[in-house]
């Protein structure tokens, strides 16, 4: 978990290793990683938000020689793939992932309550609304699948979802991610970014909790 934090909290140095180090490949290894983070139920800490934001600076400095179409193509792909193979999953098995001996261990069952009730609340905008929320992302096509929402209308407004979060993620890291400022506190700016995209998800549990109480 340590090494996941200083992975995101250093981001910026981290992709630049990696771009140093398997060239145009990394194309290919951020693409797994927002694939993995979205589709896997299991690996919902993984970097998004912060991943297609840093990634995004760098392809805006000409010498690391990445192209931001490439990138936003990525990482479009990316996220869309995983939405899908996630509602798979909680279609095919749905609690019963969550409830198995060795599978239920490694789902975060708070995490997929609070995902569960998100949706319940806001229906099918909470497809849209989750993807800009670090965890809840991951776990609202599976709760979406389990509650039986059909797939026509959760890949509309999944790709609705995706287009709009990976525009303005990567919009901003192109525009924005080279501003000395920005540059000089990159790890405030990560977490800035973190704790913003959070807001929404503890202000719906919040006020879940105090309406059930």
């Amino acid at each position: 978990m340590s090494t996941l934090i200083d992975f995101v909290l250093h981001i910026d140095t981290h992709l630049i290793q990696i771009v140093n180090n398997f060239g145009d490949t990394t194309y290919l290894i951020l693409f797994a990683i927002i694939f993995i983070e979205t589709g896997a139920v299991i690996l919902p800490f993984l970097p998004g938000d912060s991943l297609l934001f840093a990634a995004s600076a760098l392809a805006a400095n000409p010498q690391y020689h990445l192209n931001i179409w490439i990138f936003i193509f990525t990482f479009l792909a990316a996220c869309l793939f995983g939405d899908s193979l996630n509602f798979y999953i909680g279609h095919k098995i749905g609690k019963g992932l969550s409830n198995h001996s060795l599978f239920g261990k490694l789902i975060d069952k708070d995490s997929l309550a609070k995902a569960e009730l998100f949706f319940e609340k806001h229906g099918a905008p909470a497809i849209i609304l989750a993807r800009y929320m670090p965890i809840i992302r991951t776990f609202a096509p599976f709760a979406a699948a389990g509650s039986g929402f059909p797939y026509r209308k959760f890949i509309r407004n999944s790709i609705l979802g995706c287009v709009s979060w990976v525009a303005i993620c990567c919009a901003a890291g192109y525009f924005f991610g080279n501003l000395p400022f920005v540059q000089e506190h990159f790890s405030i700016i990560i977490i800035a970014i973190i704790v913003v995209t959070l807001i929404p998800a503890v202000v719906s549990y919040l006020k879940s909790k105090f309406a059930s109480k």
